[in-house]
């Protein structure tokens, strides 16, 4: 799978994905799932990259000391908002709010697909952000800056 970004506004950010194949149902549903779980640990602030302290300890996690007065003291991080994925032949689309969650929400959403690509369905691109010149894009009525 190739990944490129495009021109990146993070309140009105399209993901897009090219299939190898057009996708079955069964593989649509489990695309739909990755987005959705995305989105939800989004919107409740798990991508925020303020807070990595387990990420930062690395090799040493058996009775890392967790600095709970740091954790509470961080400006949140939260996903506003994501439309449901469309399809158009080898193509899927989302709209994402990426809000004030960090570029760590993208990078998870990558390795997911990276995965997915490998185990489950071909995907050949992932582009984040930008438009596709051959699928219109009007303003998402949930946008909150235009």
């Amino acid at each position: 799978m190739e990944v490129q970004f495009r021109e990146v506004d993070p309140f009105n950010c399209w993901v897009w994905l090219r299939f190898a194949e057009i996708p079955s149902q069964g593989e649509k549903n489990y695309i739909d799932g990755i987005f959705d779980s995305w989105f939800v640990i989004g919107r409740l602030g798990g991508f925020n990259a303020q807070n990595l302290q387990a990420n930062e300890e690395s090799n040493e996690l058996s009775w890392m000391h967790y600095e709970n007065d740091q954790a509470q003291n961080i400006l949140p991080a939260l996903m506003h908002n994501v439309s449901q994925l469309e399809y158009q032949g080898l193509w899927a689309r989302c709209w994402v709010d990426l809000g004030t969650s960090d570029a760590l929400s993208l990078d998870v959403l990558i390795n997911a697909l990276r995965q997915v690509d490998l185990d489950i369905v071909r995907l050949s691109e992932l582009f984040i952000g930008g438009v596709n010149s051959d699928w219109e894009v009007l303003e998402h009525p949930d946008a909150i800056f235009s």
